[in-house]
């Protein structure tokens, strides 16, 4: 009678140790071993809570799906924790980099959970000074001043952002109760004068306005529009579609570039302004609850060369773990974005090659220079020291 020897149970990670290219903080994920689980496992039932991590690796980490994630990496990578309030969602979305004054401004959560913030409450936008950071070779977190800004009343419910724009910080509010969402430039350095420069689509009222980016060649603003804010209960019952759309800066001429979403929300284009990206996070549906059943999803289009509408939709990604929200893109084309276990990256194939693992949501994040990226994560703020660089966007258009 034959005899067979059954192989012993792989972990679903490979040992940064049998692998002397991985990192420090680093594991790589075998996924020949994840791909069959047999009858008996243990399956993952709510991606908003129930992480990839079968190792329970404690988090921040860098969770490597594919080798060229490593390239982002670079040889001595390092995420350690800069600020947090366990007690406020003060790093929600809008993170902008200023590098003249090396600063990062970014606004607390907008009537979401530990923002204090509400139809009878406006949220509040941050500052961190990021030469503030000691330097660590060890990854050893510190809990650095958190400023807030004054900034004029027309801004309201803050929740996208992006820039320098002009000098001056682009951000997209979501309206509060009867006051409008908007557009508007804001100076980096007080007073904070603010100038708006949109706040209504042909005399109706937007939704609640959610994020922004300026087109790589020609200057004109790219926004979406969504339902959050009564979702969220402090705006009133929408009045149109969720939708994208575009401003000219110059004419003040808006109009729809793409539709057919169920809540669209983070924008981003690749270097070049060929392409575009939208998030669907329509699994995240504020008072009516979360469903997975529902998108959580980055769509990928064609930029169409003379009216710059969005075209030939396609699937680039869907998420595993909660919504994509904010979104990203570096100067080789790779794909960031904000999700309930940190910040996700796909290469521009739409293939998942790791994570900025964290542990928590992530709405947003941003590069703060070559080499870094900060991380908003709700009541914290991270930052990874890596190789990858993010586009020049003191310079678009």
């Amino acid at each position: 009678m034959s005899s067979s020897v059954q192989e012993p149970p792989r972990s679903l990670y490979v040992s940064p140790h049998a692998l002397p290219s991985i990192p420090h903080l680093s594991q790589m994920v075998d996924l020949i071993s994840s791909s069959v689980m047999g009858p008996n496992a243990t399956f993952r039932n709510d991606s908003f809570t129930d992480l990839f991590n079968p190792d329970d690796v404690l988090p921040p980490f860098f969770q490597v799906f594919d080798t060229s994630f490593l390239d982002i990496l670079g040889p001595s990578p390092s995420i350690r924790r800069i600020a947090f309030n366990p007690d406020f969602a003060f790093a929600h979305e809008a993170p902008i980099w200023n590098p003249i004054t090396d600063e990062i401004t970014f606004a607390s959560n907008d009537g979401g959970a530990l923002g204090n913030s509400g139809l009878n409450a406006n949220n509040i936008v941050n500052s961190i000074n990021l030469s503030d950071i000691p330097p660590s070779s060890n990854g050893t977190e510190v809990n650095v001043t958190v400023t807030p800004l004054d900034l004029p009343d027309v801004v309201q419910m803050t929740n996208g952002g992006t820039g320098p724009y002009h000098g001056d910080l682009l951000l997209i509010t979501s309206g509060r109760g009867p006051l409008p969402p908007s557009i508007v430039r804001v100076n980096p350095s007080a007073p904070h004068n603010a100038t708006v420069l949109l706040d209504n689509f042909l005399g109706r009222q937007f939704n609640s306005l959610n994020d922004i980016k300026v087109h790589p060649t020609s200057g004109a603003l790219f926004f979406t529009d969504v339902t959050y804010g009564w979702l969220n209960q402090f705006r009133p019952l929408p009045l149109m579609p969720n939708q994208v759309y575009r401003l000219d800066p110059t004419t003040r001429a808006v109009r729809v570039v793409a539709d057919q979403f169920l809540r669209p929300n983070g924008i981003a284009f690749s270097v070049d302004g060929t392409k575009a990206f939208v998030t669907d996070t329509g699994a995240n549906g504020g008072f009516l609850g979360n469903n997975g059943t529902n998108p959580a999803t980055i769509y990928q289009y064609d930029v169409d060369p003379t009216t710059q509408a969005f075209t030939n939709r396609r699937t680039f990604a869907y998420i595993d773990a909660g919504i994509p929200d904010g979104i990203q893109v570096d100067v080789d084309g790779n794909v960031y974005s904000g999700c309930a276990d940190g910040v996700q990256v796909w290469n521009s194939s739409g293939t998942l090659i790791g994570k900025f693992f964290v542990g928590t949501t992530s709405a947003n994040m941003a590069f703060a220079g070559p080499g870094r990226l900060v991380i908003l994560a709700e009541t914290a703020v991270y930052i990874a020291e890596i190789a990858a660089q993010g586009p020049d966007l003191a310079n678009l258009g």
